[in-house]
């Protein structure tokens, strides 16, 4: 059981049997009475959203979530296709619940899947992925002063700022926690 101080963000915690994983905590300190956890919660099977405060005596269980390893194959319309490593068997999520991951998904791309009670139910980046530019404009010397940037569009249609230096065809390395460049390969 989780106490309210080890809620923090990206914990999976079981709710009404279910998996929620907290994507907003907010600690609130009211005058008179005891601190709360103002915190948003994701379903990890139906995508939907849920708020829920806990106060200091509140406790909540952790989700028992495996991981394994996938490849994502490709997507179609709005579901995502991806192979287990070890069984070969093939799953699909929708983009509701795949959500922002969708921008760093690339063919043949290893991710980890999360699996409740023998069912996958989302998906895990690694911290940085390896994606290919499609698309960036000439950079063009002029008054800039510290490190200039310009956006281009990368091979999952994510666009992001990089430096000038970057051009159509380079492999980067992006942080998927955050959307921003990390460096040229």
């Amino acid at each position: 059981m989780l106490s309210m101080s080890e809620i923090k963000l990206a914990k999976v915690l079981t709710i009404n049997n279910e998996p929620y994983q907290v994507v907003f905590t907010q600690h609130v300190k009211v005058a008179r009475g005891g601190a709360v956890l103002k915190t948003k919660l994701k379903n990890l099977v139906s995508g939907s959203t849920l708020e829920k405060t806990f106060s200091g005596s509140d406790s909540v269980e952790e989700a028992d979530l495996q991981r394994k390893k996938a490849n994502f194959l490709y997507n179609q319309d709005q579901d995502f296709f991806f192979m287990d490593n070890e069984d070969f068997e093939q799953f699909q999520f929708s983009a509701d619940v795949i959500g922002n991951a969708k921008d760093y998904l690339s063919e043949g791309q290893t991710v980890d899947v999360l699996v409740f009670n023998n069912q996958p139910v989302s998906i895990a980046l690694p911290s940085k992925v390896t994606l290919e530019v499609s698309s960036a404009p000439e950079g063009i010397k002029g008054n800039t002063s510290g490190a200039a940037t310009k956006a281009i569009i990368l091979e999952t249609g994510l666009q992001l700022r990089s430096p000038m230096f970057i051009k159509s065809g380079d492999k980067i390395k992006v942080n998927t926690e955050t959307g921003e460049y990390v460096e040229r390969i």
